[in-house]
């Protein structure tokens, strides 16, 4: 994979009144950003998020070995899916996986230099979105004020602490992960498990299950990743935002 990925321009929902939070939605294998736009929307329909920018990125056209090869969007190569809690972290695609971290780092830096304090930024995800989300939020050297990981799982889970900076920013950051308990792509235990090992390392981490929900959202998870979101990211009007710690 090469360094120097094609990458088109993320897919943006300006802030509706001043922009004071961002948030980062990542989509998932095979996907674009167009494809959360309709979220994005629901998310701001009852007017309570109007100072957040929304980015929805686009991953870049790469070889996936699970689909026999072929090229399509995604964050980093899938040596297999076949609905086991383990074929996902088999042969893992740490390379891919980095360049997709170091990519999302300076996407929070971008924001960051434009004004907005790093505990006013949120970055999640679904799927694959979800689960480099997880891990580029909590490897990031400045403090988040929340990761979202939908339908997803921690990457690199054997060797996660070596990945991590010293010190550790979002050691208590609020990490809100979802799942469906039917999920025959990305497997419902392994979400758990993910969950279970981010708790046992002292992570702030939440998880909510949503029955007969396979690999997908339903309005129920949408409602609460907004009230996640309104809880971390809340309005500041006229305030300033305040400044990052």
């Amino acid at each position: 994979m090469s360094s120097t990925l094609m990458r088109a321009p993320p897919l943006l929902f300006p802030a509706t009144a001043r922009h004071t939070a961002t948030v980062i939605f990542v989509h998932g294998l095979g996907d674009t950003g167009h494809g959360w736009g309709s979220a994005v929307e629901n998310w701001r329909r009852r007017q309570r998020l109007d100072e957040v920018k929304f980015i929805l990125p686009h991953a870049p056209s790469i070889p996936i070995t699970c689909n026999m090869g072929m090229r399509m969007p995604g964050w980093y190569d899938i040596a297999r899916i076949d609905g086991s809690a383990e074929s996902l972290r088999t042969n893992e695609d740490e390379r891919g996986i980095l360049l997709s971290q170091a990519y999302f780092h300076e996407m929070i830096q971008k924001e960051i230099d434009a004004g907005i304090p790093a505990d006013r930024i949120v970055i999640g995800g679904f799927s694959q979105g979800g689960a480099i989300s997880i891990f580029s939020g909590l490897t990031a050297k400045v403090k988040l004020a929340g990761i979202i990981g939908l339908s997803s799982y921690l990457l690199l889970s054997l060797k996660f602490a070596e990945f991590l900076p010293k010190p550790e920013f979002n050691k208590e950051t609020p990490i809100f992960m979802a799942h469906g308990d039917s999920d025959q792509v990305v497997n419902t235990a392994l979400g758990r498990k993910s969950y279970d090992l981010l708790k046992d390392m002292g992570y702030n981490a939440t998880f909510s299950l949503y029955a007969d929900m396979g690999h997908s959202a339903c309005l129920e998870e949408l409602d609460e990743v907004e009230a996640f979101l309104r809880e971390n990211l809340p309005a500041l009007g006229n305030n300033e935002a305040k400044p990052e710690l």
